[in-house]
């Protein structure tokens, strides 16, 4: 009965969404696309002609966005475990991508010097019990931040979905380790109960 509940809010509550709906309307593979949208015309991360590197981007929300505003002239290259159906424009890789197949096929897609941004809207599959949650959010954001030792430029952004908890306040510290520049944002879109945040950082340093 719980199950049945639970669910039913969680209809309710997309029904009411005014981003889910408008997601729907506009074509828009989530209500995601919203975030990235606001945070970009704030931060300007996405010029025109760059390369992005999408990780864990199934629907396929941020790479709509992303291939929308790179242009004709800019790459996105995206990951995921999961299938996603195509995007024009947009090269879909299908595996995890911390495994050694998978990033040798992100390195010939990327081609050097490497992506000019990493953006990550991944989240783990949500158990309800935050003890387990929150440290398996925080390894998935640790594993993004990992990679772009890899696969960013230097000099290149990132953009990263964090959970306020367990393991933020240390993830911020490596991500200033690694880069100019960190800032904390929390967007329109993105539901005020939740603890949902976003890490942006840019200049990735050469260390």
């Amino acid at each position: 009965m719980a199950k049945k509940s639970s669910s039913g809010r969680w209809k309710q509550r997309q029904a009411r969404d005014p981003y889910v709906r408008r997601a729907q309307m506009e074509g828009w593979r989530s209500r995601a696309a919203f975030k990235l949208m606001e945070i970009d015309d704030r931060e300007r991360l996405l010029r025109r002609g760059a390369t992005v590197l999408d990780l864990g981007a199934a629907p396929g929300g941020w790479s709509q966005v992303a291939v929308a505003r790179v242009g004709p002239t800019g790459r996105v290259v995206a990951v995921d475990l999961l299938e996603m159906d195509p995007i024009a424009g947009v090269t879909c890789i299908h595996g995890d991508f911390t495994g050694a197949e998978v990033r040798e096929a992100i390195r010939r897609e990327l081609r050097q010097p490497g992506a000019d941004i990493v953006i990550s809207d991944m989240a783990p599959n949500i158990s309800g019990n935050w003890s387990v949650d929150q440290p398996r959010s925080m390894a998935l954001a640790e594993d993004v931040l990992a990679a772009c030792g890899e696969f960013l430029r230097p000099g290149g952004s990132l953009l990263i979905k964090v959970f306020q908890g367990e393991g933020f306040e240390e993830l911020v510290r490596q991500a200033r380790s690694v880069f100019d520049a960190v800032r904390i944002r929390k967007p329109a879109a993105s539901r005020a109960e939740s603890r949902e945040m976003y890490l942006v950082a840019g200049n990735r340093r050469l260390v």
